[in-house]
């Protein structure tokens, strides 16, 4: 899989992911929730769903906040498998608001 450029994946963070940012490495964002139980209900249920997509993300978790990291290591960039499980996270995160 090849990697998008940055140009494109600006473009489709303004378009589709707007709460993401981008560093010219990865995808980013952070997710704040009520309590650490919903936090880590929150990352076993990306991992399940990362772990069928076979793309797995960088993330960390203190307390109530995760943040997540998405980069296609293998292609050495942004790939569609970074967009496609970053908006599979937003959908998840809704489900906390």
């Amino acid at each position: 899989m090849k990697a998008f450029s940055n140009t494109k994946v600006k473009k489709f963070l303004s378009v589709k992911l707007k709460s993401w940012s981008f560093n010219g490495i990865h995808l980013s964002r952070n997710f704040k929730f009520k309590n650490f139980v919903n936090a880590f209900s929150f990352m076993t249920a990306v991992a399940l769903e990362a772990e069928k997509m076979d793309h797995h993300p960088e993330w960390s978790n203190i307390y109530n906040n995760v943040t997540i990291n998405l980069n296609t290591h293998d292609a050495n960039g942004i790939t569609q498998l970074d967009f496609d499980l970053a908006q599979y996270i937003d959908r998840i995160f809704e489900s906390y608001l």
